[in-house]
């Protein structure tokens, strides 16, 4: 079994992916009968992060797993385990996935009234803070506001809760707005974009400035995974990198 990472080790392999194009296999899509199996093939084909999609059934219509899922998911692999929260009180779960093996929590402002308390438990927790920007939210003017707290920006380019939605028209914008505010934040955060990634919209994606790619789909409901996931990879990897985005 896996162990939990230490605060040094986390930093040195945030240091280490931080700034590549990479990307991020959201495991709600996978077959959650064979998990193990379906991490194993993700660690072969060469993934550097997984993306864990936690949905509370309030905040969102949809339930799908809490910590222990999560504790499980740490007990099999060493990779960067990115959780998205979409969940109502944020940050009363910080602790609870950070003890089950989280790197990186991204919350959704409107859920929670004390962001500041959240970033200061984060740091303590020394685990990545995320902060995720549905497409009915303003970038620039979020981002304007309280973008510092964070050091992931999650710009979602179709409305969260259902998995297998389509890239939503206008989102390249959206993405180079984030873009550009990464690039001139102090904490030069990751900029991650996730909905509808496939092949075609991973380009968009990464060619507007966003570093990690998350896939669901695309990658699990493919015939050959592992397949699948090199050829996002590889399509992301020959994308001209888009203004804003940090070199490796």
């Amino acid at each position: 079994m896996k162990a939990s990472r230490s605060a040094a080790e986390r930093q040195r392999v945030w240091a280490r992916i931080r700034g590549e194009a990479l990307i991020a296999p959201s495991l709600l899509s996978a077959d959650f009968v064979h998990l193990a199996d379906e991490i194993k093939t993700m660690e072969e084909a060469g993934a550097q992060l997984l993306h864990l999609d936690v949905m509370d059934g309030h905040f969102v219509p949809n339930i799908t797993f809490g910590p222990a899922v999560v504790a499980s998911i740490r007990g099999q692999t060493d990779l960067w385990l990115d959780a998205h929260l979409m969940v109502t009180d944020p940050g009363a779960f910080l602790l609870p996935f950070a003890e089950a093996g989280a790197d990186s929590v991204t919350i959704h402002a409107e859920a929670t009234a004390d962001l500041a308390r959240i970033r200061q438990d984060a740091d303590r927790l020394s685990i990545v803070l995320g902060l995720a920007i549905r497409p009915d939210r303003p970038v620039a003017g979020t981002l304007a506001s309280i973008g510092g707290l964070f050091d992931l920006i999650l710009v979602m380019t179709v409305m969260p809760g259902y998995g297998g939605q389509s890239y939503m028209e206008g989102s390249s914008e959206r993405i180079r707005e984030a873009a550009a505010f990464c690039a001139a934040s102090p904490r030069r955060p990751v900029l991650e974009v996730d909905g509808g990634i496939r092949s075609g919209t991973v380009s968009d994606a990464a060619a507007n400035g966003a570093n990690w790619l998350v896939a669901g789909n695309a990658i699990f409901r493919d015939p050959n995974p592992f397949r699948a996931f090199r050829s996002l990879q590889a399509e992301v990897g020959g994308v001209a990198r888009g203004p804003g985005r940090p070199a490796s």
